[in-house]
């Protein structure tokens, strides 16, 4: 399905299915800013309260994790959405 890190494939090598109709625009990165600043706001949140560490402690727990869980999910949700794309028959609105 990919080429790439994200880029995808013009058309799926075992079915010929044209990924061309797909298009997930801008729906992975929104869902992967709001899940990683969830997860990593509250997780910073439970550490300043508990240990209250000194702020470059945060910088070096935090920056390696949101990078890490940021391109992790920007994948798994751009797949996610091209596959609930083909799956539910969307596509562009048209006008009547």
């Amino acid at each position: 399905m990919f080429d790439g890190y994200i880029k995808i494939l013009p058309q799926c090598p075992a079915c010929g299915l044209d990924y061309a109709m797909f298009d997930a625009g801008d729906g992975p990165a929104v869902f992967g800013i709001l899940i990683v600043g969830a997860l990593v706001a509250g997780m910073a949140l439970y550490v300043e309260f508990t240990f209250s560490p000194p702020y470059w402690v945060h910088g070096v727990l935090w920056a390696p994790l949101i990078i890490g869980l940021s391109l992790g999910f920007l994948r798994l949700s751009k797949s996610t959405l091209l596959v609930l794309q083909y799956r539910h028959k969307a596509g562009e609105g048209r006008r009547s």
